[in-house]
């Protein structure tokens, strides 16, 4: 890649190791630091930025058309923060497109601009994806400046700077700090999102950054759903009298927020009520039974992952994101693993056994197929049923 600035140039993406793509700013005029992946939805690039799973990243788009969904209110997917707790930045290949969808309330870029997201458009994105398949996310900047004024050797030398997410425990940052409620159910056409109805279930959330589907398909379960923060005791939990514990998705390394979360875990998944993990909260579950986590290369980022179910053998096309997973090799014997991933054969999938407990590492809430996914809070829903012998 060019190490001078080409003309016209609004803004640059620069890597630890040099490397320089240049293109057109939009956005936030600025500059952000964060772990470069790559996704590989063709939909959902407003749900996707407001991850909180995408704290402390900047999200390339491997589909090259972005922008003519617009963007709304009602598709944002982090409960609280901006930028600070979501992504940080973002890579297009095409600059994005005016809106053209009958949901749209504003354009892209004045969105990107409001939430304080730099973008960069005009990238070889799939040359920056096949760099990541082959030397694994790299630690990157990436700048906006409407008048072109870069300093490249600045730029790089704030990536290789940076410390990167190893050892480092997002959840607080990404979680909210005081129990809520959340009544809002899933959305259909043309009602929109569901009013809540009566209450079957009281499901309490622990929020290591959780996304709002996840408690709207709780809400449509007919749960009354409590959201904790990540430092949650268990004895906060259970005093709260739950159906069923959710521990939610969030950012960051899963190891390093064991260390405050996986003894209540632990206190959660024996006490006999319910639990269930997704994504973080898959790996966190794993900690707190004494298995382990790594760091993938590229981590799994995109709707359109395949995972296969070990008890049936179905196959489930899914939503995954996440740069972390649960180790295959010396998970302990309480722990039976439920699902792999077809693309790499990393673990998916996981079930305590003997208890009400178990977790996934892909997104059920995500409707990547729309819908397929969605029978993993139904299982949820039939443990809490059986717990109270209904």
């Amino acid at each position: 890649m060019p190490q001078t600035l080409l003309p016209g140039v609004t803004g640059v993406l620069a890597l630890a190791d040099g490397t320089i793509f240049q293109g057109a700013g939009h956005g936030h005029v600025g500059a952000a630091v964060g772990e470069v992946c790559f996704n590989t939805a063709m939909t959902g690039y407003q749900e996707i930025l407001t991850d909180p799973s995408y704290m402390a990243q900047i999200v390339a788009f491997t589909f090259p058309h972005i922008g003519n969904v617009g963007t709304n209110l009602e598709d944002l997917e982090q409960v609280t923060g901006a930028a600070q707790t979501a992504a940080r930045g973002a890579i297009f290949r095409d600059a994005p497109t005016p809106p053209a969808n009958w949901r749209s309330s504003g354009d892209l870029d004045g969105w990107l601009k409001r939430r304080g997201v730099v973008a960069l458009s005009g990238v070889d994105t799939r040359a920056l994806t096949r760099a990541i398949r082959e030397r694994g996310m790299p630690h990157g900047v990436i700048a906006h400046d409407p008048a072109g004024r870069f300093d490249l050797a600045a730029l790089t030398d704030q990536a290789r700077a940076w410390s990167g997410l190893s050892g480092v425990d997002l959840a607080r940052d990404a979680s909210s700090t005081q129990a809520f409620e959340w009544e809002e159910g899933l959305w259909t056409w043309p009602e929109g999102y569901a009013a809540p109805g009566e209450a079957k279930y009281h499901v309490v959330v622990v929020d290591y950054g959780v996304k709002r589907n996840i408690l709207r398909a709780l809400a449509s379960l007919g749960a009354r759903v409590t959201v904790a923060p990540a430092d949650s005791t268990a004895d906060d939990i259970l005093r709260r009298k739950p159906d069923g514990v959710v521990l939610s998705n969030g950012p960051g390394d899963p190891a390093a927020t064991a260390l405050y979360a996986a003894p209540h875990i632990r206190a959660l998944a024996e006490s006999g009520t319910p639990l269930m993990g997704i994504c973080l909260g898959h790996q966190m579950l794993a900690l707190a039974m004494g298995g382990k986590t790594v760091k993938m290369d590229q981590g799994h980022h995109g709707a359109n992952h395949p995972v296969q179910d070990l008890a049936t053998g179905k196959v489930e096309i899914v939503s995954m994101n996440h740069g972390f997973a649960v180790a295959r090799d010396g998970l302990p014997d309480t722990l039976e693993e439920t699902y792999v991933s077809l693309f790499d054969a990393s673990n998916a999938g996981l079930a305590l056994k003997g208890r009400p407990v178990f977790s996934v590492q892909h997104h059920p809430e995500a409707s990547p197929g729309p819908t397929d996914s969605l029978p993993v809070f139904q299982r949820f829903a039939a443990m809490m049923d059986q717990a109270r012998g209904a």
